[in-house]
This record gives C-alpha cells, sequence and structure tokens, in this order.
C-alpha cells in the first residue's frame, strides 16, 4: 500500500478578481477571499460574480478557495449569513472560515468548516473542543510558538493552519474591542479602523509622560518565511499569508517567496511532503519580500519573547534599505554601497525628529541620487526604497503556471489516436479518421508533431513527453493536427474539472462539554443561535458580546503577549526598575489603563472611564 504523502498548504489572501488570479499563477495552493457581507474585513468584499470566476480559475489548478464568514453576527442577520452559506456552497466554495458559533447551528451544507484565528485557537482544551464540534481546521492564534504548536498537534488530529507572512494583530485575535471603543466600528464586525497604528504617548501614575507620541502598539509585519521548516516539522499543514486589503504585487511577490521556500521543503523531502495543487510556476523575477510593503520585519513570538517587534516611529511601510548616505552635494547624494535605485522609485528615511519623510527620484546616475523634492540629509542617514516601479512591473506580467500534460500517439484501424494525460492522473484519448499516406519524409513527422502539440499557450497546459506508438510515419496536415489537438486538450480540461478532489463533510449536532460554564463578552456571543449551541455544550452563563454593552467605560478592551514593560527594559521578570502604576498609554486626550498579567506575561489595555 502507498505511503500517504502530507499535503502541504500555501494560502494566499485575495483583495479582489485581480488579487486572487494573481496568487494562483503566483503558486497559492488555495486562496481565501471575501464575499459581500460576514467577512471580517468587510473593504474587502467581493460579488458572488467574481468569487465564482475565482473557483472557475483556481479550480483548473485543483487550487481551492475558502471563503471567510468571520464576523459576529446579529438576530436580524441570521437569514443572510444562511443565505451566504448556501450560495458558498452553491458557487462551489471549498470551506468556510467562521468565528461565529451561531453557524454551527444552523443547517449546514457539506462543506468543511474551519475555526478562524478570531476564536482566540491558543489552549488545547479550546482546540480539542473544535475538534469534538465538527471543525475540519483551526487557524492557530498567532501568539502560538513553536512549543505551543507542537503540544497542540501533539494532542490533537485536527488540521493546523498558521500565519506565516503579513501584518500582525497587537491583540488576541477576537478579543480586541479598541475600534469599537473609540470609533463604534467593530474589529468583530469587519470594521477595525486599526487604532493600534495610531500615536499614543505613556504617562505614569502621576501623570508624568514617559513616552510621547509613538507607535507604541504598532508592530513590525510577520516574516517567517526562514521558519516553514520548523513549523512544518512541528505539525502545520496550511501556511498562511496575510494581506486582504493588499494589492496583486504584493500579492505576487509574496506568494512566489513562499512558493519558492515550500517548495525547497518538498523537494527535500519528496518521501514525506507534496504539494497541495498542481502546476509548475515559472517566475520572471526574483521575489523579494523587502521590495513590497512592510513595515520592518519580526518572527513575533515564534522562537520566544524579543523586545524589538514594534515600529516605534512609524506604521507605515519602509521597503527596502538600499544603504546610508555616504555624501552630500548640493541637489544630490551618495550611498555607501552599490544600488539598483532608478528614475521614478521611491525613497524614504527618518528625519532628526524621527519622522518617516520620502520623495521620488528624479536621476539616478553614477551614483549620484537627485531626488524629486530636496531634504536636509545628513551622512549616516538611512535611505529606503519604498516604491519600485521596475519590480512591480516585471511581477504583474512575470508569473506563469501551467500543468505538464504527457501524449501517446497511436494507430487505429481507420485512423490515429492521441492519448493526453495529465500530471494528476487524468487521462483522456480521442480518435480520429485519417486515410494513411506514408509520408515522403518520414524524419520530419515527428517533429511535425512536437511542434503542433507544445503549443499549448491558450491552455492551463505545458507538454511534457510525446511518445509515438505506432510504426510507420503517416502525412497528417499541420492544420488537421491543431485541430486534434485543440479537441483533445478540452477534453483533458473537462475532464481535469470532472475529476477536481471536493472534499465533502457532514455536520452532525454535537453536545459534549466546553471548557468554561461562563462566558464573558471577549467570547463574542451576539445572537440566540450562538446562545444554543454554547448552552447545549454546557455553558451556565453567558454575557452579551461587547458590541451589545450599554457602558463600557473602564472595560477591557485588549489583551496582548506583547508588553510595554518588557519593550521598555522594566519587565520584573529581568530588573527590578519600574514605573510608578498604573501606567497609561494616551489619545486624544483619552487615557486607556494598562494592567499586566506577569504570571502569563500579557498586557491588557482597559477602556477609559
Amino acid at each position: 500500500m502507498p505511503k500517504i504523502l502530507t499535503k502541504l498548504e500555501l494560502l494566499a489572501p485575495a483583495k479582489d478578481l485581480i488579487s486572487a488570479k494573481m496568487a494562483v499563477l503566483a503558486g497559492a495552493d488555495a486562496v481565501y477571499i471575501g464575499g459581500p457581507q460576514f467577512s471580517a474585513r468587510s473593504a474587502a468584499g467581493n460579488s458572488w460574480e467574481d468569487i465564482a470566476e475565482v473557483v472557475k480559475f483556481a479550480h483548473q489548478y485543483y487550487v481551492k478557495v475558502y471563503l471567510p464568514v468571520n464576523t459576529i453576527f446579529f438576530d436580524k442577520e441570521t437569514a443572510a449569513v444562511q443565505e451566504t452559506i448556501n450560495k458558498a456552497y452553491e458557487i462551489g466554495i471549498d470551506a468556510l472560515m467562521i468565528q461565529d458559533m451561531g453557524i454551527m447551528e444552523m443547517t449546514l451544507p457539506p462543506l468543511p468548516i474551519f475555526a478562524s484565528t478570531q476564536n482566540h485557537n491558543y489552549d488545547i482544551e479550546q482546540i480539542r473542543f473544535l475538534e469534538k464540534a465538527g471543525f475540519s481546521r483551526v487557524i492557530l492564534a498567532r501568539e502560538c510558538d513553536l512549543e505551543r504548536i507542537k503540544e497542540i498537534r501533539k494532542a490533537t488530529k485536527i488540521e493546523l493552519e498558521a500565519f506565516v507572512h503579513g501584518a500582525l494583530c497587537v491583540s488576541f485575535s477576537g478579543r480586541c474591542y479598541f475600534s469599537q471603543a473609540l470609533c463604534s466600528r467593530s474589529a468583530n464586525r469587519g470594521q477595525c479602523m486599526q487604532a493600534c497604528r495610531l500615536p499614543f504617548s505613556l504617562t505614569d501614575a502621576d501623570g508624568k509622560e514617559l513616552v510621547e507620541d509613538k507607535f507604541l502598539l504598532s508592530l513590525k509585519d510577520l516574516n517567517l518565511s526562514t521558519a516553514l521548516k520548523d513549523l512544518v516539522e512541528a505539525g502545520v499543514a496550511s501556511f498562511k499569508i496575510e494581506g486582504r486589503l493588499k494589492d496583486e504585487i504584493y500579492v505576487g511577490n509574496v506568494v512566489a517567496k513562499y512558493r519558492q521556500e515550500l517548495d525547497k521543503i518538498i523537494a527535500a523531502n519528496p518521501e514525506k511532503y507534496q504539494k497541495a495543487s498542481s502546476g509548475k510556476i515559472d517566475f520572471d523575477f526574483e521575489p523579494d519580500l523587502d521590495r513590497t510593503f512592510n513595515r520592518g520585519y519580526t518572527n513575533y513570538f515564534l522562537y520566544g519573547r524579543q523586545r524589538d517587534i514594534i515600529s516605534l516611529d512609524s506604521q507605515k511601510s519602509l521597503g527596502k534599505f538600499m544603504g546610508k548616505v555616504a555624501q552630500v552635494g548640493k541637489d544630490y547624494f551618495i550611498l555607501d554601497r552599490t544600488n539598483d535605485l532608478k528614475n521614478g522609485d521611491g525613497i524614504c528615511w527618518f528625519d532628526q525628529n524621527s519622522n518617516l519623510v520620502g520623495t521620488n527620484i528624479n536621476l539616478a546616475k553614477d551614483g549620484k541620487i537627485y531626488p524629486n523634492k530636496w531634504f536636509p540629509l545628513k551622512a549616516g542617514t538611512e535611505i529606503y526604497r519604498n516604491l519600485d516601479p521596475f519590480f512591480e512591473k516585471k511581477v504583474v506580467h512575470g508569473v506563469k503556471r501551467f500543468v505538464a500534460v504527457d501524449f501517446v500517439i497511436g494507430e487505429t484501424k481507420s485512423g490515429l489516436s492521441v492519448e493526453a494525460q495529465d500530471e494528476n492522473g487524468n487521462k483522456v484519448k480521442a480518435e480520429f479518421e485519417l486515410v494513411k499516406i506514408l509520408a515522403q519524409k518520414p524524419e520530419l513527422v515527428e517533429a511535425s508533431w512536437r511542434q503542433q502539440f507544445s503549443k499549448l499557450g491558450d491552455t492551463i497546459f505545458s507538454a511534457g513527453n510525446l511518445t509515438f506508438s505506432f510504426k510507420k510515419p503517416y502525412f497528417v496536415q499541420l492544420s488537421v493536427l491543431n485541430d486534434w489537438r485543440r479537441e483533445v486538450m478540452d477534453k483533458l480540461w473537462q475532464e481535469r474539472l470532472k475529476n477536481y478532489p471536493k472534499i465533502e463533510v457532514v455536520h452532525q449536532k454535537t453536545d459534549h462539554l466546553y471548557p468554561k460554564k461562563e462566558l464573558d463578552y471577549s467570547f463574542n456571543v451576539a445572537n440566540n443561535l450562538a446562545r444554543k449551541f454554547y448552552e447545549r455544550h454546557g455553558v451556565l452563563a453567558i454575557e452579551d458580546s461587547f458590541e451589545q454593552q450599554k457602558n463600557v467605560r473602564g472595560k477591557k478592551i485588549m489583551t496582548t503577549k506583547y508588553c510595554l514593560k518588557h519593550f521598555l527594559g522594566v519587565c520584573p521578570k529581568e530588573t527590578r526598575k519600574n514605573f510608578k502604576e498604573p501606567l497609561f498609554l494616551v489619545y486624544g486626550g483619552k487615557k486607556y489603563r494598562l494592567e499586566f498579567d506577569c504570571a502569563n506575561c500579557q498586557m491588557e489595555v482597559y477602556n477609559h472611564e
């Protein structure tokens, strides 16, 4: 019996149809894209017509398409959520990503259900519960370190998905209410205004300002491109890129990079791992994660706690470091190293007040860089390129994906046959009548066949081996060969779609006990169906969601593993130094109290009184 290989899935974001196609072509094994409603990125909603087009395009390559239905919903929206789920199944969506347990009380089609990271999938007990409840996959909390992932894998059999790249939420996902408290835009309803990217001051109990107007909660972006092997060995099967608000250039570059890295792991362990989709990816550029949007990079908590994980002076993209200013002329400057800066590139740097400023390059020649707008520059200033039009153009036009197909040419009583088989084992055969006339130039017959059957540019296929199983070289007009090729390839494409490996899961109601008997507002129960779900699983008391609270003054609005004490060098586990507490974050004249759960290495933020 052949050994079953573990499929490693590269999961890419899609803002829209254009970026979804880019994700597929650049090498994604799966794509997640938001629908018209109930997506945690409401600004990245798409029509059903576009999503259906994404499904059709992706399924050609056996790439899956997942639909996030990962907001909480109110009772009046129940029917609309049910309609969304039914429509997703109708158009061929491969799985749903959900947060609200009310969905588990609905009439569910046989679609796999993934537990969104909004469920805060951090504790083993929580993940065990979800596995028993019929979930096919959990999307792990970003705060999980490598050892915790290994423990989760050892204790459960459910499929594990982990974020590997992109923007980081400083709060435990699903448990941030800062945006709702600040301006009534709920992150759990897909309307987060990114309060964590605002500039805050930090004061002590006496009102002494410890830090003034810095991005104290703005994390750098996640980059685990060098950690994939560790994640694979820890038991992660799906590697998720964040970015449903990013354009196709970002998606193409980042997906291409992670495709390269995963392929290296698969190639080194072909007896253990395989790609989760089909097709060979060709790049006409070298993927470079520094050349698209990033706030600087971090591996967050994967290998333990680190101090330097925030972008203190800016929440904007820095781009790629190009060098330090070595010489300043009248209207130009020279860097301390060779670079490929070009006319039209965008550059940025931090000025003497730590403000990020930038401009475009008018002229880059002979090592001299002439900016469009002149700012005072000092030797030693670090210069970054945050706009690279030449690279972006290469990304847009530089990705191709083809499914390999082999041909066997045979002879029948009345003519010839063409058999085509793709890399997934899909096979078709067509027989064609032909008046058998021996070729006057036998040596050209095979070349003619190979030439015509390699012309697959208008299909998803690329020609592999072509084998002849007849002895006599017959003459066939080139136009006839082209007709035969088109007919065979159309049949193979249809056969390929017919055999798409669709996974279906039948859902049944469960009643095993939930790990907790009482749920506060952080469990985001906003509708009667969710209440019914938890009550059936033994929960005795359920508080209304934060969004339904009448008075939220003084309530906890964020819990995070990122700790300002640790960042500022006053962690009580490391030093006796301390500030006079309580500490406060200050923004817009309002103070947000901080509390520190040092036993669990967590920081809590409380709403203003």
